[in-house]
C-alpha cells in the first residue's frame, strides 16, 4: 500500500497511509513522531481533539466496591485445608 501525499508545507509533508492513518516527514525526509506530530496534525485540521467524557457516577461506585473487595481478600489470609497423613505400618515395612 501506498502512501498519499495529503499536505506539503517549507516544514513538512503529510501522508495518509494505506490503514487511514497519518505520516509526516519534517523538511529533511525524517518521520516525525510524538507530540510534535499530534500538533501538526491538529494545526492541519486533519484530526480533532475531543475531551474524555467524566465517567457516570454508577460506573465509578461499581469500580469502588470491586477494589475494596479485592483489598479484602489480599488481605484476609487464604484458608488451606489440611491435608490429612496416613499412618505409616510399620510391619508392611517388614
Amino acid at each position: 500500500m501506498a502512501m498519499k501525499l495529503v499536505r506539503k508545507t517549507a516544514e513538512y509533508k503529510i501522508f495518509l497511509r494505506g490503514d487511514n492513518r497519518y505520516a509526516v516527514q519534517n523538511a529533511n525526509g525524517k518521520p516525525v513522531n510524538g507530540e510534535e506530530k499530534v500538533n501538526i496534525l491538529i494545526a492541519e485540521e486533519l484530526i480533532k481533539v475531543v475531551a474524555p467524557t467524566e465517567a457516570s457516577p454508577d460506573v465509578e461506585e461499581t469500580v469502588e466496591e470491586v477494589v475494596e473487595e479485592t483489598a479484602a481478600e489480599e488481605q484476609a489470609p487464604a484458608e488451606e485445608p489440611a491435608e490429612e497423613e496416613a499412618p505409616a505400618d510399620d510391619e508392611e515395612a517388614k
